[in-house]
């Protein structure tokens, strides 16, 4: 069997009677180059069909056109459609995304963005496990935008949601509709934007003049079945709540059915994170809404105006996208 050798640069520059380093300037774009000459190369490239080579590229350029994403997980419904809207964004201005989970292993994240960075990419978006959980890593320039959650990185701007508010806002909702044993279903607060929610909570409890009942917080709940061992566990309380907050998507979507199984329909419900369904159940759900496209899209906007001026210092180091409470019937349940 014969293997068929693709055109290479120099069967470009030979064809089109040019050094190989006049093709090289071609390919690359360089404005100083004649027209008649690169109109001779095009012609060449095209004649011979040549692809290039984008490692090879990479390597010439000092860096690739491809910009690396570090999240906890993509199995997670809110990263899922957040890194989306970030290859959205970065694939129309021309960069492709190489995509990894950490796993929330602080260790892991560290090599996955230094594995990134000696790829040659471009710049990389991380949602950091801990506020230092980059530092020391050796960056070699690329920019860093942080999402989710802030970072501590000269230069870099952290793309963030208003967590307190997000834990104040549905506990305060909840209070205003009569309900003063409110339950938290969260995962384990390791993370920054957990931790916020919490004190959001906590804080609109105390100023709504009531105690924060310990048993009411689930705090340890990673998958659905957590969930519904913490649901169970609340309803069989001598006094169990009357509402409940779940504090990210892929915990409401175990939230709900859990409920729905112990015959709950009268339990208010606030999620927070929008999802599939939600206004198609009855009673539908009330939902804090921190659009992971609008974050993604803030996050993927930041590292483009990084990239077209490595020397930019952002006016303002943490970007905070807004976010609304949804009413749909579900958090307007009173006691």
């Amino acid at each position: 069997m014969t293997l068929t050798r693709g055109a290479t640069l120099k069967d470009v520059a030979e064809l089109a009677n040019v050094s190989i380093k006049t093709a090289s300037r071609v390919l690359n774009d360089d404005p100083a180059v004649a027209t008649a000459t690169r109109a001779a190369v095009t012609a060449a490239m095209q004649a011979l069909d040549y692809q290039p080579d984008p490692a090879a590229r990479s390597l010439r350029a000092g860096k690739d056109r491809m910009v690396g994403v570090v999240i906890d997980s993509v199995g997670d419904v809110f990263f899922s459609q957040l890194v989306a809207q970030i290859e959205s964004t970065l694939d129309a201005a021309g960069y492709r995304v190489l995509i990894a989970s950490s796993n929330r292993d602080e260790q892991r994240e560290r090599d996955l963005v230094q594995g990134l960075v000696q790829r040659r990419c471009a710049g990389v978006i991380v949602a950091p496990i801990a506020r230092d959980s980059l530092e020391g890593v050796p960056l070699r320039d690329a920019p860093v935008v942080f999402v989710d959650r802030i970072g501590d990185l000269p230069g870099a701007q952290s793309v963030v949601s208003d967590d307190f508010g997000f834990g104040r806002t549905a506990t305060r909702h909840l209070v205003d509709h009569g309900h003063r044993r409110i339950a938290l279903v969260s995962d384990a607060p390791v993370v920054e934007t957990t931790r916020r929610r919490h004190e959001g909570y906590r804080a609109a409890m105390i100023e709504a003049g009531h105690d924060v009942d310990e048993r009411l917080v689930r705090d340890s709940c990673s998958d659905r079945s957590d969930v519904m061992r913490a649901i169970s566990a609340l309803m069989a309380l001598d006094e169990p709540p009357t509402a409940v907050i779940s504090t990210n998507t892929r915990l409401s979507l175990g939230v709900v059915p859990a409920v729905r199984q112990h015959g709950r329909t009268d339990l208010a419900l606030v999620a927070i994170g929008d999802f599939d369904m939600a206004e198609s159940l009855s009673p539908a759900i009330t939902v804090i809404d921190h659009s992971p496209e609008a974050v993604g899209a803030a996050a993927a906007e930041a590292m483009l105006a990084s990239l077209d001026d490595p020397a930019r210092t952002p006016d303002d180091p943490i970007v905070t996208v807004p976010a609304r409470l949804i009413p749909r019937g579900s958090g307007e349940l009173w006691p």
